[in-house]
């Protein structure tokens, strides 16, 4: 299970990446086309869908790698007992406001399905398809944040801390900085 689910972030962050690399496509492509004269119809809309799927996909796996914005500084000053009650009660109100989140978008992207909305744009896209990166990115934060309170309830150290240890004592401090 274990494997599963790391694969399942790693998946959900290269996948953030490759929407990362298409804005960067998009952007320069229009850029260096606009001096020629040529115009990419659409790329505005494509660029912004693209933004959604890299910030949504990209949550599990940032988060489980210790790069997602959390309380440390506040929980760096606690001793350990302590430390893990407060890490338990922050993973929990994360796991209750994601969980809803999540839970409130699965009719939203439904009924976009059902009613065949469809973009407002200059692409006449279905809009269900990319309103899906922002409801599998959130399941998936989901998944991986109650991963993280079942892990530190059994006494487990958050994965975020272990990765964030092994950069300082790789030397890496761009974290601190």
């Amino acid at each position: 299970m274990r494997k599963t689910l790391d694969a399942l972030y790693l998946g959900c962050g290269r996948l953030a990446a490759v929407f990362l690399g298409g804005i960067c496509v998009l952007m320069l492509s229009q850029a260096i086309l606009r001096e020629v004269g040529v115009l990419i119809r659409g790329a505005d809309d494509l660029t912004a869908w693209f933004c959604a799927a890299t910030t949504f996909l990209a949550l599990p796996h940032t988060f489980k790698n210790g790069d997602l914005v959390r309380v440390g500084l506040f929980l760096e000053r606690l001793n350990e007992r302590v430390r893990r009650y407060f890490e338990i009660c922050a993973l929990a109100i994360a796991a209750v406001f994601i969980g809803y989140m999540t839970y409130a978008v699965v009719p939203y992207v439904y009924e976009s399905w059902k009613f065949n909305e469809l973009a407002q744009g200059l692409i006449r896209a279905p809009l269900w398809i990319p309103q899906m990166s922002f409801l599998i990115g959130s399941a998936v934060f989901l998944i991986a944040i109650v991963d993280e309170l079942i892990g530190v309830v059994r006494g487990r150290r958050p994965s975020y801390r272990v990765a964030e240890e092994e950069r300082l004592a790789r030397g890496d401090y761009s974290e601190t900085v």
